[in-house]
């Protein structure tokens, strides 16, 4: 749709001349605009400037509704191959149980088996804040449980109350 929203049809294209394309695909050349004009409507087509950067802008006769129809199926096609990567959050404290650690460590492999990137976030209260290697312990544990299943986009830091890291899955080859 947007690829074919600022396209200029027949008499709205204002320029003295234009490179032709004919219904065939045939390069015809530099041509007076009104003569490329009576070219298409004798063809019972339209002209479609198809580039209007160029200079002179590239016109193409064609039919339009079935240009257009092809533009936004192809628009639509590839917006249904796009994958959308989400951004999933584990939060943990740093005085975790080890089944509690085996449990989210499984959730996050979950989580990268679907594709997702995942954020590991150690919440710290009150004096917790002091020991902050404690936390920093419990993310290097996580990262040896998943055993390499991952590639670590944002290494463990931390921000403000709270200290993260970013994982990403492993690209399958």
């Amino acid at each position: 749709m947007a690829e074919t929203k600022g396209l200029r049809i027949n008499e709205q294209i204002r320029v003295r001349e234009v490179r032709l394309i004919d219904e065939e695909g045939n390069q015809k050349g530099i041509i007076p605009t009104k003569e490329a004009l009576v070219m298409a409507h004798e063809a019972n087509l339209d002209l479609v400037e198809i580039a209007p950067q160029s200079n002179p802008p590239v016109c193409k006769i064609l039919d339009y509704g079935k240009y257009r129809f092809e533009m936004e199926k192809k628009l639509r096609d590839s917006k249904k191959k796009q994958k959308l990567l989400k951004l999933k959050e584990i939060r943990m404290q740093p005085k975790i149980d080890d089944h509690d650690l085996d449990f989210k460590s499984k959730h996050i492999r979950e989580f990268l088996a679907d594709g997702n990137k995942v954020k590991v976030t150690i919440r710290f209260r009150g004096r917790e804040l002091a020991h902050t290697e404690l936390g920093l312990e419990v993310l290097q544990e996580i990262l040896q449980k998943l055993e390499n299943e991952y590639v670590l986009d944002k290494p463990p830091l931390m921000e403000g109350r709270s200290m993260s890291m970013t994982l990403s899955p492993k690209v399958k080859k």
